[in-house]
């Protein structure tokens, strides 16, 4: 297939829209459903993403992505008893592959940004993935392949209309791409930069120690930075992005945004949190609206009695806001990757609120020398990698 049309383009007022390659095949198969524009923007990068992760670390591993930037992306290593209860995994662990696991964390890092997501897999998409897959609010999917019973779970998802795509994992695109923006062509080699340990080899803090399980922790902040739209940052704990922020025009709103969501990720795991007593036949998206609303500072405004009555068997308590910091003061040994550098120490300082112990970032500015003294005050291995990944 060399071209397909597109229903319309960014919006339904743009038209007519269609994808193709210039040269050869698409290396893209519609399975099932009909895929749109913003589907096939997410579907190419998540699938970049998860194809870069699996080959750097050699562990199957998933993404959610939601307007071209990641939600989550996640290693497919086990999930803890905590994670299974945070995450209401019902499954048991011995029916869990690593490809479910990838799922599970990926979709469950910041479930609310993930509602209504494209989903990529590094490996081909079985039944137990695809179950998974199934219970959730998602636009699609782009993986390899599908077992057959995989298949025909996805097929029956949203009325049959579930866009499942196969994607050739052999394909290597152009070495120079191409896009229009206002009539205008833009040019430019593709990002082919490499994420290994050596770029971390630059370690400018007086802590130099950088354990073999963060290293894999600071690839994988990379390799999500380099597919995630700019300015923007990635906080990373045992193989899970736990708190991306994206698009932003400051650095320091990236680093309080995707802060503020690895410290949700932390407090979902507070005991409270774990024995909240949901009204029987709550929708997902309300229960996790409702945790959200819980974890907030204006909880016992927010939620009035006609609306907690809906929600839980019993109001619970709120958390005080000395019990969240306490709690936080738990989540240790965190990652935190940039895809430029910090003007200034504040993005550090930032940083260690949520647990930040090692950090990647290009370097290069002005202000490095405040930059180092921030992280050294704190006891921070900050390791200065000379590589930009601005994504737009």
């Amino acid at each position: 297939m060399k071209e397909l049309e597109l229903k319309y383009g960014c919006n339904p007022n743009q038209k007519p829209a269609k994808v193709y390659c210039e040269a050869g095949e698409l290396p893209i198969e519609v399975v099932n459903g009909k895929p749109g524009y913003i589907n096939l923007l997410d579907a190419l990068n998540s699938w970049q993403l998860v194809k870069e992760l699996k080959e750097a670390i050699n562990i199957p591993c998933a993404a959610s992505f939601k307007h071209v930037s990641p939600a989550g992306v996640a290693l497919g290593t086990p999930l803890t008893e905590v994670e299974r209860k945070m995450y209401f995994v019902k499954k048991s662990p011995e029916e869990l592959t690593p490809l479910a696991n990838a799922y599970i964390k990926a979709r469950g890092s910041d479930r609310m940004s993930s509602y209504g997501d494209f989903c990529a897999m590094s490996d081909v998409v079985d039944a137990v993935t695809a179950d998974l897959i199934r219970i959730e609010v998602s636009d699609g999917i782009i993986a390899p392949g599908y077992t057959e019973e995989a298949l025909e779970i996805l097929k029956k998802k949203k009325r049959g209309n579930y866009c499942v795509l196969k994607i050739d994992p052999d394909y290597k695109p152009e070495p120079i791409e191409r896009k229009q923006v206002f009539g205008i062509t833009f040019e430019q080699g593709r990002n082919d930069a490499k994420i290994t340990p050596a770029l971390f080899n630059e370690i400018v803090s007086k802590n130099k120690e950088i354990p073999d399980h963060i290293m894999n922790d600071l690839i994988l902040s990379m390799i999500t930075l380099k597919y995630t739209q700019s300015n923007s940052v990635c906080y990373v704990k045992n193989g899970q992005a736990i708190g991306i922020g994206a698009g932003q025009q400051s650095r320091i709103h990236c680093t309080r945004l995707a802060g503020d969501k690895a410290d949700k990720w932390y407090l979902r795991q507070h005991p409270r949190v774990l024995d909240l007593q949901f009204v029987d036949g709550i929708r997902r998206a309300d229960r996790d609206n409702a945790i959200d609303i819980y974890l907030s500072d204006d909880y016992e405004d927010v939620l009035g009695d006609d609306v907690w009555q809906n929600t839980f068997k019993v109001r619970p308590e709120p958390l005080t806001r000395e019990e969240k910091k306490e709690w936080l003061a738990g989540n240790t040994d965190v990652v935190l990757g940039s895809d430029a550098f910090f003007p200034f120490g504040d993005n550090i300082e930032r940083a260690h609120k949520s647990g930040v112990k090692y950090v990647g970032e290009a370097g290069g500015s002005i202000r490095d020398d405040h930059v180092i003294e921030t992280a050294d005050r704190y006891d921070m291995v900050l390791a200065f990698t000379h590589l930009r990944l601005f994504h737009h």
